[in-house]
């Protein structure tokens, strides 16, 4: 790398630890276990004064994105990307927008397909490993002018984002990245998904994901092939329809090629995971912490507590995730204090 990015990645802090000791603590009290962690936030926390300017992009394939943005006129600018069924409102979405919009960032908050409240045109819809709309909204972004990017990845956006760095080398101006709550290994979350809670999880994402797929039924022969009443797990969701939709050969290579695990080895800039211990959605295959000691630019913080896309902080109207994504940001990215990773 040359440039900003090169900077960036020569900005890494001495002794700076590769799997961070997590100082997340202050949870309410309220909040007793993992369960709790996930849902309650979700159902109840809300972020308001945040304001959004939609803009849509026309994709290369006939298709379209919905992007929120937050313009002020700065010359950074942060990508937030939404999990499984989720769009640009949701408060773990608006939070940060609205923190870091504060904090002299411009913010693109993106939609995936079919998830901002217009079916889309095509039979596809999204998963963790499907980076190609990624990449269309960073290069978007690029086109704007702005000096300098970082990505704000949160469940299966994290996914995403782990993996966007690790397919091919980006652009300079593309700093980093901050991911929460992290599936590097799908298949392992889509077994946690439908063990936890007598399976509610996975019957919630299965509800949603095919009600997006029935609203476009009737446009797509692929679709309108599907018995959508029979299924009954992500498996035959995937082989009936995904594998299908993006092209792949069966389930093996679908979840192999969705898993960001498979591509951290060529991350080639700084990246943070954060993924709670007690993450009802994760598996043990989530916390590669042997692989993050071993990697010259991939970081970790792996909480006991936290949940999924939780990390609530008692008294405080942000969250862990903010606070600790701004310290490394601070740290890391715009760090001049060294060019070593310690170990």
């Amino acid at each position: 790398m040359n440039g900003t990015a090169s900077n960036a990645c020569e900005s890494l802090i001495l002794n700076m630890p590769l799997v961070h000791p997590s100082s997340y603590s202050s949870k309410p009290w309220y909040l007793f276990n993992e369960h709790m962690e996930t849902i309650i936030p979700s159902i109840f926390n809300k972020v308001p004064d945040v304001s959004y300017e939609r803009e849509r992009l026309e994709l290369n394939d006939g298709d379209f994105l919905d992007l929120d943005w937050i313009k002020n006129g700065h010359k950074r600018l942060m990508i937030i990307g939404h999990g499984a069924m989720g769009n640009s409102e949701r408060h773990y979405v608006k939070r940060p927008a609205k923190f870091f919009s504060e904090k002299s960032w411009d913010i693109l908050a993106w939609n995936s397909r079919g998830c901002s409240g217009e079916p889309n045109r095509l039979p596809r819809l999204y998963h963790h490993g499907e980076t190609e709309d990624l990449s269309a909204v960073v290069n978007h972004g690029l086109t704007q002018g702005y000096e300098q990017i970082f990505l704000l990845g949160l469940s299966m956006n994290g996914c995403q984002t782990v993996k966007y760095f690790g397919e091919k080398k980006r652009a300079d101006r593309v700093l980093g990245g901050f991911a929460v709550s992290v599936s590097f290994s799908l298949k392992d979350t889509t077994i946690q998904a439908e063990k936890q809670l007598n399976g509610l999880y996975a019957k919630q994402f299965l509800k949603g994901l095919k009600e997006q797929y029935r609203a476009k039924k009737a446009d797509h022969l692929l679709l309108r092939e599907v018995d959508f009443e029979k299924i009954k797990t992500f498996d035959e969701l995937n082989e009936q329809v995904s594998i299908k939709a993006f092209g792949y050969a069966d389930l093996e290579e679908f979840y192999h090629k969705a898993s960001c695990i498979n591509y951290v080895e060529d991350i080639d800039r700084p990246v943070f995971v954060l993924n709670a211990k007690n993450d009802p959605l994760l598996g043990s295959d989530c916390y590669p912490e042997a692989m993050i000691q071993k990697h010259p630019f991939l970081y970790g913080e792996f909480p006991r507590h936290g949940g999924h896309v939780g990390f609530t902080i008692s008294g405080d109207k942000y969250s862990y995730i903010e606070r600790r994504a701004e310290r490394f940001i601070n740290e890391v990215i715009f760090s001049s204090r060294s060019s070593v990773k310690g170990r």
